[in-house]
């Protein structure tokens, strides 16, 4: 027979088990990896959109998913060292947003934790999946079709300022591989036109001021700007420089026109990043990236600055303006 003092010490250390083993049985808290070439502040609004994805897939940071960031502020030598950092981290996905340069750090980094990656280049091309609809593989992801949109946006450029004839481009080489492509379609679209282009480079804040220095001696009649990360992170500067020089300038991304630019065209890049986010959160509960077809964005916007326009002396055609998604006063 056991003693009531004893029953109660037996009943007592049982119930200080419970909770231990209730925790052991508790899964633990995936953790999302999450790698960037650039720094947060460009991307405050996208990321709001990738919460959101996440949550539309039942998944909210600090609660019941944790996400580890890393950016590389503009320097690509560091993203092969942040991707390993988040292999180690044994991180559940890796989110390779912005480009393909996190996506190849973190492609190179592992191949057994799934990858979610953006890149306005051709992911097949690139060698990053091995078909659109079966990626095979650890990558998925999103191709925003901004290199295809070049042909595009130069229409747009010579509609605005139809006597353009000469046009310089601004790529960062740094990032070699958008540079690259992102280059042979503006080339090809082009010689389609009939345009002559001149070829900048800038990789740093330093560069990009030289580059606009060269519009001095060589007066290009507008100016066309890779839609590359790094010259998101440097909008202010861009928007201030081509009002200085006077210069006509199209880019790919909204964020520049918002803080002066003239004009973008492009893929709808919150909403894109809200996507990924589904992604990611659609691999936390078992689905395989091979399995997931690489989603071609087809939400596009046009989006222009009328009072940059009114400064340059430009006068904005009305089809142009009613075609526009947003016209910013």
């Amino acid at each position: 027979m056991i003693r009531r003092r004893e029953f109660i010490t037996l009943l007592g250390g049982a119930a200080a088990a419970w909770p231990l083993a209730a925790r052991a049985q508790q899964p633990a808290t995936p953790v999302i990896g999450f790698l960037n070439l650039e720094s947060p502040d460009v991307y405050v609004e996208r990321l709001r959109a990738f919460r959101q994805g996440l949550k539309e897939a039942g998944f909210v940071e600090g609660q019941n998913v944790a996400i580890e960031y890393r950016w590389a502020e503009g320097r690509n030598d560091n993203l092969l060292v942040l991707a390993a950092e988040l292999v180690r981290r044994q991180v559940a996905v890796i989110a390779a947003a912005a480009g393909p340069a996190a996506a190849f750090a973190a492609k190179a980094a592992t191949t057994t934790i799934p990858i979610v990656f953006s890149t306005a280049e051709d992911p097949v091309r690139l060698g990053l999946v091995t078909s659109i609809a079966r990626p095979g593989g650890n990558l998925t992801g999103f191709n925003i079709l901004t290199s295809e949109l070049a042909a595009k946006r130069m229409e747009l450029l010579r509609e605005l300022v139809p006597a353009t004839s000469r046009v310089a481009v601004l790529v960062n080489p740094v990032d070699a591989v958008s540079a690259g492509s992102q280059l042979r379609d503006i080339e090809a679209t082009a010689r389609a036109m009939g345009l002559q282009i001149q070829v900048l480079n800038a990789g740093t804040s330093s560069e990009i001021n030289a580059a606009f220095a060269s519009f001095v001696r060589e007066r290009p009649d507008a100016l066309f700007v890779a839609n590359q990360s790094f010259f998101t992170s440097r909008r202010v500067q861009l928007a201030l420089l081509t009002a200085h020089h006077s210069i006509p300038a199209i880019y790919g991304v909204r964020e520049i026109v918002e803080v002066g630019g003239l004009m973008s065209y492009g893929a709808n890049l919150v909403d894109s990043w809200r996507q990924i986010g589904s992604y990611v959160g659609r691999i936390l509960k078992g689905a395989k990236p091979t399995d997931l077809p690489v989603v071609q964005t087809s939400k596009f916007e046009l989006v222009i600055n009328a009072e940059t326009a009114r400064m340059l002396r430009l006068t904005v055609p009305p089809m142009l303006l009613a075609r526009a998604d947003e016209v910013i006063e």
